[in-house]
């Protein structure tokens, strides 16, 4: 028990020996004043009193020597042996020496360093020194300002003037990784040997240089130099500007105008001392706190290295201040500060210095650059150099493209304000032979650079393009190596500094130069020649489809059939059975029903045959209301087939299947070189169509278009205002389908030209005003009015060819007639012979009959005879037996002739035996010899 108790009471008392006992760190410094020093000493004691008890800091100090050597061996003799942990390094009192040899010294041991004043930009190589701090920015910092105010001042184009020594390297280097991917273009680096006397010969490269922003980067030696020889070469005038680092913008030789940065708080020593000492009492604290650390090396023989150094250092790295008295105090991975805050400033017309805006924040959200007051620029101006050299007067290239480019080759001794209005003079350079041709250009375009002009100021000549493209990006001479011919090829190539002509606004284009906001918008159509409908002689019969023919005759003769039908059985109508030929009425043959039917549907006067049951009635009521919608349908239908028949384009359209899945006998085409051959190139779904028309384009629309006219070429496709500019001025000539590829016609600029800007306000400010509008009633809707007739506006006059079907059909029905009347001729002919037969034979029979009744006549009075006789021998004789039949005397029948020589009585009770009935009425004769009653004697 007692063993325990004294366990615990040892343990308890270790723990409080430890509490006691607080960590020790002790800070060194070399600094450039004693004033400094004591500045130092206060800020540690006062560190003491905010941090945990559990670290103590102590603090020892020296001056910093100008001799790189004793500043070295000063920190081995003095600061190592007090055991220091890290070190604050100044400069010299008497120069602003960096502290190098300092650096040098503790990054040996890795005893952090945190420099105070120290900007140059070699220490940012952690390479070299990998255990070093700073407070303040390095010079080649300022690179990302430069960045902020060419962006803010839309400045695209640059010329660096740098030293040759690390400095100049450093931000050089840094500037070209920021500019490249933001597009800055770094036209020249004019290097210069840092001490020299004399800069004139590198300066002169400015003279002939393009851009007029120049940024410098110099020691205040020799910023002195370079003002002076550059006030000499006149290069710090009007329309120049230059941007200066820090230490040059210091030179009392500094200019009117120049633009300059000064590092907010990065001379103030004494608050960047107290910001250090909160960086590393945070720091040491959260060290100790996670690790033990041990003691760094306390003299300059001792060859190891402090083996906590690293760890310390990147504790450090990652410390940050947020309320320092310099700002928010952090570093980034090569140990330099982050967020530094500049302030702009301008030297105006009274060589004084005033801030014109701060570039710097910690938040995210507020803008890093923030420019307020107006700046006064070299040559004493307010109004902000363009950023290049400009040249007022600007050359032109145009190509001939109506409406917009219309070219007149002049004669020998022509004048173009002789031979037309609003006309402006431009020559014409042929590749081959180098001729120069003149020529007058008037047109849309004219017409809109003018206005510009007088707008933006500047004055003009006017040439047309060498190869009368408009250009692409091609293979020259079968070569690999590609490049752009046309208007764009001369842009590139600074023999014309715009191209104002219907130049369309393309990705491939617009990667290479710059374009103005679009004067005019358009999209792609398809010209084509009209093509006139045959007449066939069935014209008439097109607004029915043959279905529909067929189906109306056919209703013709079955209605027919049905009237006839329904008259014939209905007991109220008209047929009846003759009785006798005075009684017999007409009656609705199947004949007169097909007649009636016709002439309902043509609409001809019925006369008689109409149907007189009810039935019928309604049925020919429908009838003819079927018959009225038909003929309307008709009327209707042939007038928009004939009368209002007009020629139409071929095609339908882009989606036309002769253009989507061509042949060789139908060939379209467009501009080689031109944006639609882009626009067919770039797209996926009309790779095909650009594959058949690769070999085929024609160099310019005017030979495309006289190719139309000769139905050489069946299809070309170019800008809508164009060719509905050539349809309206040629009849024959029309647009198909919808417009397709809709795009913009811009003015196009060489790239970062000083010039887009305005002239894109100028196209923005002529909108505005109504005068884009007025070009286009001017040109493009003046122009293309023609005397051409608008499609379905007023009736076409008919021709023999549309109706000649409708003659010949009466034609047809004359011969018809004709043919029908001799056959009519022939069957009466046939009929009257049959006719003429039945007569004979009616005749004989009637003969026949006379005779055959004589002999009846004579056989009855013969008979009569008989059986008088007969009763008067019965009266004077006895009776004789009769004869009987199958008496083997034998019977001679009398011959024809001679019966028909006799008196034959006729017999009331004959049933004839032989019969001729025509036409109701019976021819009957009797033949004796059938009779029983007849005896031959």
């Amino acid at each position: 028990m007692a063993t325990g108790v004294l366990a615990t009471l040892l343990l308890i008392g270790i723990i409080q020996q430890t509490i006691a006992k607080p960590f020790v760190v002790t800070i060194g410094a070399a600094l450039s004043s004693e004033r400094h020093q004591d500045i130092f000493h206060q800020a540690v004691q006062g560190l003491n009193r905010h941090i945990s008890p559990s670290v103590v800091f102590n603090s020892t100090s020296i001056l910093m020597d100008a001799n790189p050597i004793r500043s070295a061996l000063d920190v081995c003799d003095k600061l190592l042996p007090q055991n220091i942990y890290a070190v604050i390094a100044s400069h010299p009192n008497s120069s602003d020496q960096s502290p190098i040899s300092v650096s040098y010294t503790c990054g040996f041991y890795r005893i952090p360093v945190i420099g105070i004043t120290a900007r140059d930009s070699a220490f940012s190589d952690q390479n070299v020194h990998s255990t070093f701090l700073r407070t303040v920015p390095s010079y080649s910092h300022q690179a990302d300002v430069w960045v902020a105010l060419l962006q803010h001042f839309k400045w695209t184009q640059v010329i660096l003037i740098v030293g040759t020594d690390e400095e100049g390297r450093s931000i050089l280097s840094r500037f070209q990784t920021l500019a490249e991917p933001i597009k800055i273009k770094i036209e020249k680096v004019i290097k210069f040997v840092p001490g020299e006397n004399n800069y004139t010969v590198p300066l002169l490269n400015i003279v002939t240089a393009q851009s007029r922003v120049i940024l410098m980067s110099a020691s205040l030696e020799d910023a002195e130099q370079l003002y002076l020889d550059a006030i000499y070469l006149r290069l710090t005038g009007e329309d120049f500007a230059w941007i200066v680092t820090e230490q040059a913008f210091s030179a009392l030789s500094a200019p009117i105008g120049l633009l300059g940065l000064h590092l907010i708080n990065g001379s103030n020593e004494d608050a960047h001392i107290r910001d250090s000492i909160s960086i590393l009492g945070h720091g040491f604290e959260k060290v100790i706190k996670d690790h033990n650390i041990t003691q760094p090396p306390s003299r300059c023989q001792d060859m190891g290295t402090w083996q906590d150094g690293e760890l310390v250092m990147d504790y450090l790295r990652k410390t940050k201040l947020e309320d320092g008295e310099t700002g928010q105090v952090s570093f980034n991975e090569q140990g330099d500060r982050q967020f530094p805050v500049y302030e702009i400033q301008n030297i105006n017309e009274d060589n004084k210095v005033f801030a014109v805006g701060l570039y710097g924040s910690v938040k995210p959200i507020i803008e890093p650059l923030r420019m307020a007051g107006s700046i006064t620029w070299p040559g004493g101006v307010a109004v902000q150099p363009k950023g290049q050299k400009i040249s007022r007067n600007l050359t032109v290239v145009t190509i001939a493209e109506k409406p917009f480019v219309d070219v007149y080759k002049l004669e020998p001794g022509e004048v173009c304000s002789d031979v037309k209005e609003k006309s402006f003079y431009c020559s014409h350079t042929n590749l081959t032979t180098g001729e120069v041709t003149h020529h007058c250009c008037s047109g849309y375009c004219m017409d809109m650079l003018k206005e510009i002009s007088s707008i933006v100021n500047f004055t003009f000549s006017i040439h047309l393009s060498s190869d009368g493209l408009f250009g692409s990006f091609e293979r020259h001479n079968g070569s690999k190596q590609r490049h752009w011919n046309g208007m764009i090829g001369e842009l590139l190539s600074h023999k014309a500094d715009i191209i104002v002509a219907p130049l369309t606004i393309n990705p491939e284009r617009a990667k290479v130069i710059d374009f103005t906001k679009p004067f005019k918008y358009q999209g792609l159509t398809i010209l084509v020649k009209k093509t006139t409908k045959d007449s066939s002689l069935a014209s008439f019969l097109q607004p029915f489809q043959d279905t529909l023919w067929i189906l109306v005759g056919l209703s013709v003769h079955v209605v027919a059939l049905v009237l006839y039908l329904l008259d014939r059985f209905s007991p109220f109508g008209r047929f009846k059975l003759a009785k006798s030929e005075d009684t017999e009425e007409d009656a609705l043959n199947l004949s007169s029903a097909m007649w009636f039917a016709w002439g309902v549907l043509l609409n001809s006067g019925i006369g008689e045959g109409t149907p007189r049951s009810f039935s019928a009635r309604v049925l020919g009521m429908v009838w003819a209301g079927f018959a009225m919608i038909i003929v309307a349908s008709y009327t209707a239908n042939l007038a928009a087939f004939l009368v209002l028949d007009r020629p139409e384009a071929s095609i339908s359209g882009i989606d036309d299947p002769r253009l989507r899945n061509p042949n060789e006998r139908y060939r379209y085409a467009t501009v080689k070189g031109s944006a639609v051959e882009m626009y067919f190139k770039r797209q996926v779904e009309l790779s095909t169509m650009y594959r058949t028309m690769e070999n085929k384009n024609y160099p310019t629309a005017e030979e495309a278009i006289e190719e139309i006219r000769k139905e050489d070429l069946q299809a070309f496709i170019w800008d809508s205002p164009r060719l509905e500019f050539e349809a309206a001025r040629d009849c024959n000539l029309v647009t198909a389908g919808e417009l397709f590829g809709r795009s913009g016609l811009g003015i196009g600029l060489q790239k970062n030209s000083p010039w887009t800007q305005e002239v894109s306000l100028a196209v923005l400010k002529l909108h505005e005003k109504g005068f884009m509008e007025k070009l286009d009633n001017e040109w493009i809707l003046a122009e293309s009015t023609s005397a051409c007739p608008e499609s379905n506006s007023a009736p076409a006059t008919l021709g023999l060819t549309n109706m000649a079907g409708v003659f010949m059909m009466v034609a047809g029905g004359i011969v018809a007639g004709v043919l029908l009347i001799f056959v009519e001729i022939a069957y009466k002919r046939h009929r009257g012979l049959k006719e003429k037969e039945l007569e004979l034979a009616r005749n004989a029979a009637d003969r026949w009959r006379g005779n055959i009744e004589k002999r009846r006549t004579l056989r009855q009075t013969l008979q009569k005879q008989r059986e008088e006789q007969i009763h008067s021998n019965a009266l004077r004789k006895p009776p004789t037996p009769p004869i009987r039949a199958n008496s083997t005397s034998p019977i001679r029948r009398p011959s024809f002739n001679e019966a028909m020589g006799q008196k034959i009585l006729p017999s009331t009770n004959y049933t004839p035996t032989h019969g001729c009935q025509r036409s109701g009425r019976t021819v009957t004769w009797h033949n004796p010899a059938h009779n029983a009653d007849y005896n031959i004697i």
